[in-house]
């Protein structure tokens, strides 16, 4: 199998299962209204899938470690688009809590190894991550829509059609689990070289990491009601603005493997993080239209990063992969969410525009913790060795 059709289909699957990590908040409407939940009660649903998500996806990051397991890449879709589609057909709140832990715990199993899989079917290559990273991004912001679409029209009731996705991206998946087999997957080859261990490197990526999810997340949540105040639109204002942001996404995430083709990683995410400081400043405080350029340059700023910063901790950790995967995609991002019940209380007892401001401090602390940071050792890629199971293995030399 060509490596671009490797990556495609990688990317399209990632969209089928990242349709759900957006797919239970975009629930919480339709939970509130036909079953009567508080706000607290409903956002306990939330918490039931994102915590347990991202705490377990370093767990599942070590398994992989220790042996790959490519067969996660269907199995955990499967279960991811399983538990949101039941979620909606009993009127149990702890059964809803329990269906959306086991989406939740779908999610975690398929990103270290997803990651792992697509590094080695794009051959290293930083553009083949982007790509892959997009297509996570795709599907996050098509989960509203899917989930109007469909709970809108019928209720709750009709939640088991959203397992369609999951199904189409499990089909998705098997090809590429073909071309692992067969050694075909890549034209890149399996790694062979690559530096020691750089713990101290990691952690500082991983706070990094971290301060752009409270930048990222904390937009996320409240840039709709944020563009309404201050376009004086409706909520199509604050709709338009979150489609910004969203779409933003996916443009920065090709954006970065791109640059990282031309300079390192690290110069890339520097400059990226300098344009999000003056973006997230920009949204806070410059009035009327002008808020949407820079709600997209800030999506820009914030995405170019991001499938990079996953691929300089796979360096950083090069005999723990799936670990590094892990926690740039889940722990840092859960850890980022804790934020955002914070930034409401002060919005409560200020205003929005108060309890945005300190996100225009975020990206200034990632370019300081990137300052610190120097471009890994990368591996060189040839042809496919196999291991047990003809799976590709990393080998790498003394």
């Amino acid at each position: 199998m060509r490596r671009n059709t490797s990556i495609t289909l990688l990317s399209v699957g990632h969209a089928c299962v990242d349709i759900y990590q957006g797919s239970v908040a975009a629930l919480l409407p339709f939970l509130v209204s036909e079953r009567g939940y508080s706000y607290a009660v409903a956002s306990g649903v939330v918490l039931a899938a994102s915590v347990l998500s991202s705490v377990a996806q370093p767990l599942f990051g070590a398994l992989t470690d220790r042996r790959p397991m490519p067969w996660l890449l269907p199995v955990s879709t499967l279960l991811s688009g399983a538990g949101v589609a039941s979620s909606g057909v009993n009127g149990s709140y702890a059964l809803t809590l329990v269906f959306v832990a086991l989406s939740g715990i779908g999610v975690a199993a398929y990103h270290p190894e997803s990651a792992r899989v697509a590094r080695l079917a794009g051959g290293g290559s930083h553009r083949a991550m982007g790509v892959f990273a997009t297509g996570g991004n795709i599907g996050f912001a098509l989960a509203p829509l899917m989930v109007g679409a469909v709970v809108a029209t019928g209720g709750l009731g009709w939640t088991p059609l959203l397992v369609i996705p999951a199904l189409a991206g499990t089909v998705l998946s098997l090809p590429v689990l073909r071309g692992l087999r067969d050694g075909t997957a890549h034209a890149g080859g399996a790694p062979v070289s690559g530096g020691s261990d750089d713990v101290a490197s990691f952690v500082r990526l991983s706070l990094a990491v971290v301060f752009r999810s409270i930048a990222f997340v904390g937009l996320s949540t409240f840039v709709s009601l944020y563009a309404q105040q201050r376009t004086g639109g409706g909520t199509a204002a604050g709709t338009a603005a979150l489609t910004v942001l969203y779409l933003g996404g996916a443009i920065g995430s090709v954006l970065g493997g791109s640059l990282a083709g031309r300079w390192d990683r690290v110069t890339v995410c520097r400059w990226s993080y300098v344009l999000a400081v003056a973006a997230v400043a920009g949204v806070v405080w410059v009035p009327g239209p002008a808020l949407y350029g820079f709600v997209a340059l800030t999506s820009v700023g914030l995405y170019v990063p991001f499938s990079l910063q996953v691929t300089l901790g796979q360096d950083y950790l090069p005999s723990r992969i799936g670990t590094a995967s892990g926690v740039t995609l889940g722990l840092t991002v859960s850890v980022g969410g804790l934020a955002g019940p914070l930034l409401g209380r002060l919005a409560d007892a200020t205003s929005l525009q108060l309890a945005l401001a300190p996100l225009v401090l975020m990206p200034v602390l990632s370019r300081l913790l990137f300052g610190t940071l120097r471009e890994p050792a990368v591996p060189r890629f040839r042809g496919t060795a196999h291991g047990v199971g003809g799976q590709a293995v990393q080998t790498r030399s003394a």
